[in-house]
């Protein structure tokens, strides 16, 4: 019997200041449906999730609850493997950064990179910001602050250790341009080239002094292990490298994919590849950088205390209408938002409408007409031989769509063959076929194909949703073991299967009734949680999003690029000179960054039909890409003036926090570009 062919996937390796939210949720179960679809296809799969427990913060946080940081990562850390069990998580691995197996493999990489000359001694002056555990140079703060978070950053002075990343800087430009699917998708491979690569790499830090929470310097112990070459080995640490049991690396490295929020696509592009060069190891053969799942309001953010948390959701709702919601609702790799009532529309639209009502039809009619048994298909028509072609069709480009890590799109194609099936019932109308001798052998064959279309579509759908996939086949009558292979035939299911009727799988939800729930018991779940963590977690670790990502934006209205300023020092204005700015809605047809300047977006705009270029400062809390097909609001008679030698033509408005942190003001597609804003 030949060897299954392999497939190696991670998530991030969480932070566990505090509990995850549902943006947590979105890349673990996105990688768990992949592996579960790996697996279902025939591959050996090696899973592998985990936490990044070492740091500063952690540190000032354990401090702060008065135990020790390792105490205080083990009580989260449970926390999490509890939400991983209860979203159905398959992973083969759970790595921490505390664990012994992971630490000794640290310290042997930090060994061997300093024996052949990789990492050296010197002193480190410049910026630090706590909380993305970052040093930065003058050049790239954003007014003074972080350039991810926009906090406040401060002046540091340290001996420490650096590795060589600007002795790789040259190979890695060449490895990526010659392997484009390095990095996706497409827009953070150019980020990573333009931004930081092609301009130039400095040293990195990769030891402190001033906090003794991380893994020792093996022939330093003034030194602890910093960030980032530590929490990055994890990937192979895990699989035992430099240990005595290294078979897991030599069967599953490279990884296949790693799949990684945007914030932390640098960290994963640049000093990833380079240590694993320094190591001469494969890199990985892909880095997806998805985007984030975010509020209404803003990305979700547990100093804001705008997180969902899932626990919540799944309570509710139940494990598969989240699973489902998560992956369908937003194209894998783009930033999706999440609110309470698209949650609810879509379990009412695609899982009780479409799969519910087809399982609950189907099987009730089994029962009826035949006697709880599915019945044998007499000859096909042209009707039933369209409705064999798409679901023999749909496992093709299910797969095809996967190896793409577009979730979204797959299980779009599924819910084709569920539509189909739907139309199918009308189309075929069993309820007056019933009616005649003649009819009733023509249902025969009609209830048969709807019951072997749900026979598919149940194996289909079971890398993303866990439980359905089992009800449906209960329900069927199904009991042998269900494969992919068994797809590459129509009609396997054996007539006479006893068919058993069940529940509804996914009864209606009352919209209103289910948001005034849904509020009262996310106010409920917040104020349990601040009474359980008191003045300990609560506060110190609420300032820090998992997988060390940074903060975003918030609230008070102002033109982009401009700081805000106190209401209170602006002068009262009459509708007069309110009816002097020309507020237009325009569509961002096109966007570009200004070559050699950081903060600056060319956006070219339609406004009512006429073609209009803006000059913006957003280039540091957007993606060009992220913007096109936006409707934003714009001051459309702004004297035109040059900036960095380019025409602007208005002025895009912009919501911003006290950080700096911005988000443009952006109204429904519904709403035609050129239309005036009152």
């Amino acid at each position: 019997m030949p060897e299954k062919k392999t497939f190696y996937i991670t998530t991030p390796i969480y932070y566990p200041s505090d509990k995850l939210h549902i943006g947590h949720s979105y890349t673990t179960v996105a990688a768990d449906a992949m592996a579960r679809f790996k697996r279902l296809t025939g591959y050996e799969v090696m899973f592998l999730t985990g936490t990044d427990e070492h740091g500063q913060k952690i540190e000032k946080i354990a401090r702060e609850n008065k135990v020790t940081p390792k105490e205080y990562v083990d009580r989260i850390v449970a926390g999490i493997k509890e939400l991983w069990k209860l979203l159905d998580i398959s992973y083969d691995d759970f790595i921490r950064t505390t664990d012994k197996r992971h630490e000794a493999v640290v310290q042997k990489i930090f060994q061997k990179l300093y024996d052949q000359g990789d990492i050296y001694k010197s002193e480190y002056e410049g910026w630090y910001c706590t909380p993305c555990e970052s040093f930065w140079t003058e050049h790239q703060l954003a007014d003074g602050n972080c350039p991810d978070c926009g906090r406040p950053v401060e002046r540091v002075r340290e001996e420490s250790y650096f590795f060589k990343l600007s002795k790789y800087q040259d190979r890695l430009i060449k490895y990526i341009e010659e392997h484009p699917e390095f990095i996706q998708p497409q827009s953070r491979q150019n980020e990573m080239l333009n931004n930081f690569l092609r301009p130039g790499l400095e040293d990195l830090c990769v030891s402190r002094t001033s906090f003794k929470w991380g893994i020792p310097v093996p022939f330093d112990g003034q030194h602890v292990i910093y960030v980032w070459l530590d929490a990055l080995s994890n990937y192979i640490s895990a699989l035992g490298y430099l240990s005595e049991d290294d078979e897991r690396i030599r069967k599953f490295w490279p990884a296949d994919v790693h799949l990684v929020g945007k914030e932390i696509v640098r960290f994963h592009t640049i000093i990833w590849p380079i240590m694993l060069m320094a190591l001469e190891l494969p890199l990985p053969r892909q880095v997806f950088g998805h985007g984030w799942l975010i509020l209404e309001g803003g990305k979700m953010s547990k100093s804001k205390g705008n997180v969902v948390d899932p626990v919540v959701l799944v309570d509710r709702y139940g494990l598969d209408a989240i699973r489902y919601f998560l992956l369908r609702e937003v194209p894998f790799g783009a930033d999706g938002v999440f609110s309470n009532e698209a949650l609810i529309n879509r379990i009412n639209s695609d899982l009780a409408n479409d799969l519910g009502n087809l399982v609950s039809r189907t099987v009730a009619m089994i029962d009826k007409y035949f006697g709880g048994e599915v019945p044998a298909p007499g000859e096909p028509t042209d009707l039933d031989k369209d409705l064999e072609a798409l679901a023999l069709a749909t496992p093709g480009r299910v797969e095809g769509l996967m190896d793409q890590l577009l979730f979204s799109n797959a299980l779009s194609e599924i819910w084709r063959l569920v539509g189909r099936t739907n139309k199918y019932i009308d189309e075929t109308a069993p309820w007056v076929l019933a009616k005649t001798e003649e009819g009733k052998a023509r249902l025969t064959t009609v209830l048969y194909y709807l019951a072997e279309s749900l026979r598919f579509i149940s194996v289909l759908i079971s890398p993303f949703m866990t439980r359905t996939p089992v009800e449906i086949q209960r329900q069927l009558g199904i009991k042998d073991e269900v494969s992919w292979d068994s797809l590459k035939e129509f009609g396997r299911l054996k007539p006479g299967t006893r068919v058993c009727r069940g529940e509804v799988i996914f009864p209606r939800l009352d919209v209103a009734e289910e948001l005034k729930a849904l509020e009262h018991l996310t106010e409920s779940k917040k104020d349990s949680d601040g009474a359980a963590n008191g003045n300990g977690s609560g506060s110190g670790a609420a300032k820090e999003d998992g997988a060390r990502s940074s903060e975003s934006k918030q609230a008070g209205v102002q033109a982009a690029g401009k700081e805000a300023e106190g209401r209170e020092s602006l002068p009262e204005i009459t509708i007069d000179d309110f009816a002097k700015l020309d507020l237009r809605v325009a569509r961002v047809i096109a966007a570009e960054k200004v070559e050699k300047a950081d903060k600056l977006l060319k956006l070219t705009l339609d406004v009512g039909g006429q073609s209009r270029q803006v000059v913006s400062g957003i280039a540091r809390h957007y993606e060009p890409q992220d913007l096109v097909g936006k409707n934003v609001v714009i001051i459309a008679n702004l004297k035109p003036v040059k900036l960095r030698g380019i025409l602007s033509e208005g002025m895009i408005l912009a919501a911003s926090d006290s950080s700096g942190k911005l988000e443009v003001v952006s109204v429904s597609g519904e709403i035609e570009s050129g239309a005036k804003v009152n």
